[in-house]
């Protein structure tokens, strides 16, 4: 399968689920990493509605020089995940249980002793994760900048208040599968906020 038909795929997926609402959301795939270069969706198209075509090529500052396809303007953002994580696919989708899990707990959002940690590659029991948040930012450098500040390389995601949640993984399927644990993981802490343990 072609990076634009796995990607075009993965999006109707998503689209399905809610999580990429209208234009909302981008993905990616690494083609190549010296230099890093990433197919990435194209800018303002229904994502449950995306061709193999509608992607991109971009470099990993997410620039192009296609001269008619607009990449994700969070292009660089995949592009700056991709070099510092090595992932080879970055999903970016607008979930709702993340960015609420945001709103309560903008230090970080904390799992522990929740069997679907371990879709995170982690145990179920004994380890706690701590999902980063950082602000919003329409400047993807500086997005870039408080990813970097806050990584960490078992913690395979970022949420962005405000916005969205990134979940990377060394191909669009373990992507796909840590963002479905995370998605589940976030929702279950937000409706069980405040209930003892």
């Amino acid at each position: 399968m072609t990076p634009g038909a796995a990607l075009a795929a993965e999006c109707a997926r998503y689209a399905a689920m809610g999580w990429m609402r209208g234009t909302s959301g981008n993905l990616s795939v690494v083609v190549d990493r010296d230099p890093l270069r990433l197919a990435v969706t194209v800018s303002g198209r229904d994502k449950g509605e995306l061709t193999a075509d509608d992607v991109v090529l971009v470099d990993a500052e997410g620039r192009t020089d296609d001269p008619v396809k607009v990449p994700s303007a969070e292009a660089g953002l995949h592009g700056r995940i991709a070099a510092v994580s090595g992932a080879g696919a970055v999903v970016h989708v607008h979930a709702l249980a993340p960015v609420v899990a945001a709103e309560h707990w903008p230090g970080g959002v904390e799992l522990r002793d929740l069997e679907m940690l371990k879709g995170f590659g982690r145990r179920a029991h004994d380890d706690v994760v701590v999902v980063p948040v950082v602000p919003n930012d329409q400047d993807m450098a500086v997005l870039g900048d408080a990813f970097e500040a806050g990584y960490r390389a078992d913690v395979p995601a970022l949420i962005v208040a405000r916005h969205g949640v990134y979940v990377w993984g060394a191909d669009l399927y373990q992507a796909r599968h840590r963002l479905e644990c995370l998605e589940w993981l976030v929702r279950f802490e937000v409706e069980t906020r405040g209930d003892p343990r």
